[in-house]
């Protein structure tokens, strides 16, 4: 059971809640977060390559000229390889490298990360968070005021909030998530983790009914 504080938007201390982080998940798995990370980072590869190999390469495939005795090399089509605008011998083609992990193993692994942050300190927890207009100063000067300034944060909101995201877009250091869509390489590639109370709840209570599940 650890203690955090509670922050409002000015950065002043307005309360403080006990965390067990062993609510939110079993003891972090590094293999299996490992796995979930790559598979996201495989995800998120376009392999969108494609080289033209001599076959493709338009233009006769007549031999250019006769095998012997002209003096030359002996050569065949204007399509090889080793000539300009030839084909390319191991022609490259686009590739897809996405793939899935079991959803439990996915799911769980999230957990994971999020209990990783709790375990290490590395969580800020707001009393609440909106912004009335868009605006990144606003954003700006709530991490500032938080000590965050320089710190890579995964911004969690209850639910989709385009003003949030449009805010803090601009900068590059911080990531905005709704809680119905964090994912294990989100929460592990960004430092700190900045949550509301409500999405504190609502992580504490959906891991309770995995559990209970």
């Amino acid at each position: 059971m650890a203690t955090f504080s509670i922050y409002n938007q000015s950065g002043k201390e307005v309360g403080s809640v006990e965390v067990d982080s062993s609510q939110l998940a079993p003891e972090p798995n590094k293999q299996l977060l490992h796995d979930v990370v790559v598979m996201y980072q495989s995800n998120m590869r376009l392999g969108t390559v494609g080289t033209k190999s001599r076959g493709m390469v338009a233009g006769s495939t007549k031999k250019m000229y006769r095998q012997k005795g002209t003096g030359n090399a002996r050569a065949g089509s204007k399509r090889t390889n080793i000539r300009r605008g030839g084909g390319h011998a191991f022609a490259k083609t686009n590739i897809d490298y996405s793939y899935r992990l079991p959803r439990k193993a996915v799911r769980l692994a999230c957990r994971m990360a999020i209990r990783s942050k709790f375990d290490d300190g590395q969580v800020t927890i707001l009393d609440e968070f909106s912004l009335s207009e868009i605006g990144t100063k606003q954003v700006a000067l709530m991490l500032n005021a938080l000590g965050l300034g320089e710190t890579g944060v995964l911004l969690v909101t209850p639910e989709y909030d385009s003003v949030a995201y449009k805010s803090s877009r601009n900068i590059p250091t911080v990531w905005v998530s709704p809680e119905s869509e964090l994912n294990a390489y989100n929460v592990l590639h960004q430092k700190q983790l900045v949550l509301t109370q409500s999405v504190l709840s609502a992580l504490l209570e959906a891991d309770q009914a995995v559990a209970a599940s």
